[in-house]
């Protein structure tokens, strides 16, 4: 926030009238004193390193300058004022470019110090890129821990021509446009802009005849086995980071790093609910009005429960301590939750349905007629048939003897 911050004269130690060149001086003595090369590990110097660059950044322009000598901080870094924005020392040294020399040069002697003039100064080494994979874990080794064997897809040095991207026999050229430096600096004054040079894209060489298996990359993709140990309680989509298994620099920068994420796999009878885990338990209507013991289902077994009687649709049971541990307490678990589903069973007996109709009228609910099948239809309707010819018989007979 802009209330914690310094005055900016009061930072580089000069009045309010102070001229550009006294701005100038006093910031070049206090880049000089707490440059990152010469405090290695002082992140107190680099913070007053930061703070000295974003106070020259304002005062040393006179537009800023003014918004600030009015308004104070918040008439330079307000939205839209266009106030030191360094995110890191990154920032700072492609801002004063010149000045600096990279993270060398410093108006002349600074330079003898850190090595810095543009024409000692050495393309940047880049570091290799962080990588991604996955990891699939049952849900009895997320109660146990595992370890895993992944295979890392990565890129690693080109062996054909080490790295370099050139063809075998042939050599990179320093590039002509920055002088191998890998690096431009435009404008003019005391203040210039330093960029990476369109030519090399900053590499500060050329490579004319390419290496054809990494096609001048300096890598090629592989695939390298890795085992990694998975403590217990681990969480869904954790990252683990592995520091050095990512891709391989081609210019000599340390290799990034892998990042794991830990996915479960998909379980035939429980889902995951943070540390808890949840089933649904199918049991019959007499079951549930009479209650009744049941098995449920563990990571590792099962174990009986005894169903009260009146259990209904929908209840929930608890199981408790037989979910998934805590990852730095292994020792205290989730519970299993188990929700109770009744059954309706689609076909029945008829002796099944006899009860259930007795049953019905013992409740005194309404219930639908019974449904004779095919069969009993077909059965029913000859019988019908044979009854009413032999009743035109009887008829037909007792009318002759009358005659």
């Amino acid at each position: 926030m802009s209330s914690a911050k310094r005055d900016y004269y009061e930072v580089l130690g000069v009045a309010r009238t102070a001229s550009k060149s006294e701005i100038a001086a006093a910031y070049r003595k206090l880049a000089l004193k707490y440059h990152p090369d010469r405090n290695p590990g002082d992140d107190a110097a680099v913070e007053k390193f930061k703070e000295a660059a974003e106070a020259y950044e304002v005062l040393h322009n006179d537009e800023k300058r003014a918004n600030y000598d009015r308004f104070g901080h918040q008439g330079v870094n307000g939205p839209g004022m266009g106030g030191a924005q360094f995110r890191d020392l990154n920032d700072i040294f492609e801002a004063f470019g010149d000045i600096f020399g990279g993270r060398g040069g410093f108006f002349g002697d600074f330079g003898d110090i850190f090595g810095g003039g543009r024409t000692s100064r050495r393309p940047q080494v880049h570091r290799g890129a962080d990588i991604r994979c996955v990891v699939d874990m049952e849900l009895h080794e997320v109660v146990t821990g595992a370890k895993k064997n992944i295979q890392i897809r990565r890129k690693e040095i080109c062996t054909a021509c080490t790295g370099t991207g050139a063809q075998p026999g042939s050599v990179p050229e320093p590039c002509s446009y920055c002088g191998g430096t890998g690096q431009v600096v435009r404008g003019a004054g005391f203040v210039r802009i330093q960029s990476t040079c369109p030519a090399c894209r900053g590499e500060g060489k050329i490579i004319r005849q390419p290496c054809t298996v990494c096609r001048g990359s300096g890598l090629f993709d592989t695939v390298a086995p890795h085992e990694i140990d998975i403590p217990p309680g681990i969480d869904e989509r954790t990252q683990i980071r592995v520091s050095g298994e990512g891709s391989h620099s081609h210019d000599g920068g340390a290799p990034g790093d892998c990042y794991i994420t830990v996915r479960f796999k998909e379980h035939p009878v429980f889902q995951v609910d943070g540390k808890d885990l949840v089933c649904k338990i199918p049991i019959t209507y007499t079951q549930a009005v009479l209650g009744a013991m049941i098995e449920i289902p563990l990571l590792d077994g099962k174990e009986d429960f005894n169903l009260p009687a009146g259990t209904q649709y929908g209840d929930v049971f608890r199981l408790k301590g037989k979910g998934l541990p805590e990852l730095h307490r292994p020792e205290r678990r989730g519970d299993i939750r188990v929700i109770i589903h009744i059954e309706v069973p689609r076909t029945i007996t008829e002796g099944h349905e006899k009860i259930l109709r007795q049953l019905a009228e013992h409740e005194k609910v309404h219930v639908a007629q019974q449904k004779k099948g095919f069969f009993k239809r077909i059965k029913d309707y000859i019988q019908s048939v044979c009854s009413s010819d032999s009743e035109k018989n009887d008829s037909k007979g007792d009318a002759e003897g009358k005659n």
